[in-house]
């Protein structure tokens, strides 16, 4: 098998287990998995298809600035340009793109703060933070229309080979070394996301401060 294909078939799997949760409302959402490092090129899921179905358009091969390697009818997910920036700045190898209520409620309770921070939780870990005081911090990016102002802005937060940032009002962008694990830190996002909002009902006054 092709690297290109085993590739295709590892992202597509992702996809169906993100769709099995439904984090793909209104078509909403892209992925996105390298192929090649020299010259840069990757996966990326085509606009405006339902992914709760598989299908052999689902998704095309795109360069380093984001455009189709050769002919295709098929059009890269709008916010490709946020994958390209982490594959440019950064050793991972894949990265996914979900819009949730919960990260979308997150995203506007901080904005303001321009991050949500944790500490004390065990799924942190998934992030390789393994001290017992260990702070996550997740950064709330504006939710630019004009998407290269947008990557370009997320791009600023692109330290590390794996991590989260948060657009607000809009979702949560991962990245990971491997597909196992961006899918790891996308799900504890996710937990962590729910958790805090549980929290606050319970506790209105429990806002994390910016460390």
């Amino acid at each position: 098998m092709s690297k290109l294909k085993e590739r295709w078939h590892e992202l597509a799997d992702i996809k169906d287990e993100l769709a099995e949760r439904d984090w793909f409302m209104g078509t909403s959402g892209n992925l996105a998995i390298k192929v090649s490092d020299s010259p840069i090129q990757f996966l990326v899921t085509a606009s405006g298809k339902d992914k709760r179905k598989r299908t052999d358009e689902d998704f095309l091969l795109v360069d380093e600035s984001g455009r189709p390697v050769g002919e295709t009818q098929l059009k890269p997910s709008a916010e490709t340009l946020l994958h390209v920036e982490i594959y440019r700045k950064t050793k991972a190898e894949c990265s996914l793109h979900v819009h949730t209520i919960d990260n979308n409620v997150i995203s506007e309770i901080y904005g303001d703060q321009e991050a949500v921070t944790f500490k004390g939780q065990e799924l942190i870990k998934a992030f390789d933070k393994w001290e017992e005081d260990a702070v996550l911090r997740i950064p709330i990016i504006p939710n630019h229309a004009h998407i290269p102002t947008l990557a370009k802005c997320f791009s600023s937060h692109l330290y590390e080979d794996s991590g989260a940032v948060l657009i607000r009002n809009h979702g949560v962008t991962v990245w990971g070394r491997t597909s196992f694990e961006a899918k790891k830190i996308l799900e504890a996002s996710e937990f962590l996301f729910r958790y805090q909002l549980r929290l606050l009902e319970h506790k209105p006054n429990q806002l994390f401060k910016v460390v």
